[in-house]
């Protein structure tokens, strides 16, 4: 070179290549300096087997490629192992327990040659496999019970580990069980077993600190997301791009955002789940129900005239209401829509300072607003809030409440509510919080979560009909807590309104005045007298008894994707950093590898679909090779979780492509994966070793010997549990507490309660 020229290494590093290595650059120029792509990324295709010399012993085509490569190394593979190993070690390998001693028995005494296939099949079809193969799923999920972080509070996720085990069960195609966890909620009519799948990606830790701010851990949760993502069906440990390039790395920071692209447009809402067994269980109650109601009516002594007495008390302050649509409506994030009924619903993201800013006409005077917020199975505990911390779920907390009309205050005087938190001063809750300009103050229902509550605003001077008023609402906390579902009514009654315990739509029949009541009507009014009139509490009880008997509806964690026009954008973020967001990125795959199909939407189902189709190289790998290493302890490639150009080549290559091939042939098939494994004369060798092979081969790379290796912790507890006769074998719901020294929550947020189960 020329002393010019940019030497490589600098000299400054004292790291300059070696005469050899430089001629084997030259010469590898002059060559054409062919450099092909990195071998996983190639789709894999389907190598034949070599010829071997020990023909009788291959049991199926994994042996042959195993006992080619034992024989150009001059060794031979181990005899079977005894029946007592084998029984034992496919039971521990196949469902996670050890088989019992009469099990064990029939099998060593059974002289049927397909006594040991039969086995196989027996073990596949046990409800344990699912159990014992969602153990290994639910790890790369990183499930847990739990939220993680300093309060670590519990979660209801358990449906989404029911059906991780149900689907390994039916040995749902390997396809079917990626798109239905990544994507099922976008799938058409999506069932609510699809979407109960949809938790893979809600296992993400949730941080509940007051002082956190939840868009920022949001992100956080999302480069968990493409992590896990990356690692699970593409092998490759994808968080390197998240701060900056890489020179020699195939995936570059632009890359990795438009791969969060494509998992960052959902929302994270908790699913009500129709069980089947609940919904007829309710059913049955209701029935129970609707007779005590008729029965209460005609054990209640003078019940007409306790009615018609609570009728007039009623209707004495019963004011009519106008619902109020909004012409106009602004946030600092969350996407509002308006509702049929009027109501207005919430979603997108929310912060710990949301601002609503909402435009209302009213075509009759206006002495007071009416805000009621009000309940939504889509909401966290059924709101109406959308606080999703635990202790706190569905709340909401609403600072302040301003208006305006004709460019003037408008001055509210006299505000009350039917239910109310958050106390000042002197310990009560009052509705003037959110009229008194300070932030740390307001309005909440927590407590009443599920159910409606009102705020009642009276106007200091009446608005005249068509004036456009405009409502400000604050909800600022320390935590992200503002309303989920909410509707505004107005009124034109001359006297002052007030907050009521009534259902809104009993208070608009009230209003209305016994001449304009339908029968249907005025058996409305009777149900609600029958069922809250305090008059009758005491002959009530019975009835009151059954409707706390009626059983909730499980929730778990769930994805929901946004809506078409309220797309959440993604940046490319400066050295990975939160506050460093810069230019808005696409959604796409890394450009190593073949794209998404143009004639798709670039979402996360296309994703979902792409990740498990031949455009992916790397899935049909990825999965034998982690298949693989479950049954001999290593994989075929030994850094299972890193398929990329920095790990070791596989010790098998052509085995582990011929899998690969071979996987999807079969239909994406665990099952059928597993049995061709656990079927072959290579799983079946003894695995004794003579100090000649432990000394060639340590390893066990050649698998010139039957898989040794250490037991997992689930299987060794298990292993004991069952073989004293403690292990219980229920499956599913939620999850139990089994004995754990109390020092581990002692040192806890809150020194949480261990009840063991």
């Amino acid at each position: 070179t020329k002393d010019s020229d940019e030497v490589m290494p600098p000299p400054e590093s004292k790291d300059s290549l070696t005469v050899e290595q430089k001629e084997i650059l030259q010469q590898w120029v002059k060559e054409g300096a062919e450099y092909s792509v990195h071998w996983a990324f190639v789709p894999p295709q389907s190598p034949k087997a070599p010829k071997t010399k020990k023909a009788d012993w291959s049991r199926n085509e994994i042996d042959r490629f195993v006992l080619g490569n034992l024989e150009s190394h001059d060794l031979e593979p181990s005899p079977e192992a005894d029946r007592h190993t084998l029984v034992r070690r496919l039971s521990l390998d196949l469902i996670g327990l050890p088989p019992t001693p009469e099990e064990v028995d029939a099998f060593v005494k059974n002289e049927d040659p397909n006594a040991y296939e039969s086995l196989v099949d027996q073990l596949l079809k046990s409800p344990q496999y699912g159990e014992r193969w969602a153990r290994s799923w639910l790890d790369l999920a990183r499930y847990a019970d739990t939220n993680g972080y300093e309060k670590d509070r519990p979660r209801t996720i358990w449906p989404y580990r029911d059906w991780v085990i149900k689907a390994l069960n039916e040995d749902m195609p390997f396809d079917q069980f990626t798109i239905e966890q990544l994507a099922g909620d976008m799938l058409p009519n999506a069932t609510s077993s699809q979407i109960v799948a949809t938790g893979f990606h809600r296992n993400t830790m949730l941080n509940e600190e007051g002082g956190i701010d939840p868009l920022e851990f949001r992100f956080h949760a999302m480069v968990d997301r493409v992590a896990t993502t990356g690692t699970v069906w593409m092998g490759l440990s994808t968080g390197c791009a998240q701060c900056h390039s890489h020179k020699y790395d195939p995936i570059s920071q632009t890359d990795y955002y438009r791969l969060m692209a494509l998992l960052n447009n959902a929302d994270e809402p908790d699913y009500l789940m129709p069980e089947p067994d609940i919904v007829r269980r309710r059913k049955n109650l209701q029935v129970k129900i609707s007779k005590e109601e008729t029965a209460l009516e005609k054990k209640t002594a003078g019940f007409e005239d306790k009615f018609a007495q609570w009728l007039k008390a009623q209707q004495v302050d019963a004011s009519s209401w106008q619902v109020l649509r909004p012409t106009f409506m602004k946030t600092n994030l969350p996407r509002l829509e308006v509702l049929e009924d009027g109501s207005i619903f919430s979603t997108g993201d929310i912060t710990k300072r949301d601002e609503f800013t909402l435009r209302f006409r009213s075509d009759k005077p206006v002495t007071a607003l009416r805000l009621e917020v009000l309940p939504d199975n889509r909401l966290p505990a059924g709101g109406p809030g959308r606080c999703y911390y635990e202790g706190r779920k569905g709340d909401f907390f609403l600072s302040e409440v301003t208006a305006k009309a004709k460019g003037n205050t408008v001055q509210f005087v006299n505000p009350s509510h039917s239910f109310g938190k958050i106390s000042i001063g002197s310990g009560k809750a009052h509705a003037t919080n959110v009229l008194d300009g300070e932030g740390s103050t307001g309005w909440s229902t927590s407590g009443r979560e599920g159910k409606p509550s009102q705020l009642v605003l009276p106007l200091n001077k009446v608005l005249p009909a068509g004036a456009e008023i405009e409502v400000g609402m604050v909800f600022e906390r320390h935590f992200a807590a503002s309303l989920g579902r909410f509707r505004f009514s107005a009124t034109s009654s001359k006297k002052q309104a007030k907050a009521k315990q009534l259902p809104t739509a009993i208070e608009d029949l009230l209003a209305r005045g016994q001449g304009g009541w339908t029968a249907g009507q005025r058996n409305q009014l009777r149900s609600h007298f029958l069922l809250a009139s305090p008059s009758i509490a005491k002959e009530r009880k019975s009835l009151d008894a059954l409707r706390k008997q009626l059983p909730k509806f499980p929730t778990t964690m769930v994805m929901r994707e946004r809506p078409a026009d309220n797309p959440r954008p993604t940046h490319r973020h400066h050295r990975g950093e939160y506050l460093s967001p810069k230019e808005i990125v696409t959604a796409g795959v890394p450009a190593v590898f073949p794209g998404l199909p143009k004639s798709e939407p670039a979402n996360r189902l296309t994703f979902a679909k792409w990740l498990v189709s031949p455009s992916n190289p790397l899935v049909d790998r990825v999965t034998v090779n982690r298949a693989w290493r479950s049954f001999f302890g290593a994989g075929l490639l030994r850094t299972s979780g890193d398929f990329g150009t920095q790990s070791a080549a596989p010790d098998h290559p052509e085995l582990l492509d011929w899998l690969a091939v071979e996987f999807r042939k079969q239909g994406m098939s665990l099952k059928k994966l597993h049995r061709l494994i656990v079927t072959s004369a290579t799983y079946r060798q003894d695995s004794k070793v003579s100090k000649e092979l432990l000394a060639r081969d340590p390893y066990n790379r050649l698998l010139a010997r039957g898989p040794r290796h250490r037991l997992d912790a689930e299987v060794i507890r298990d292993l004991m549990l069952k073989a004293s006769g403690k292990l219980s074998p229920k499956m599913y719901g939620p999850s139990v507490y089994p004995p754990q020294p109390a020092s581990v929550t002692a040192v806890a947020y809150g020194a949480t309660k261990w009840n063991v189960s």
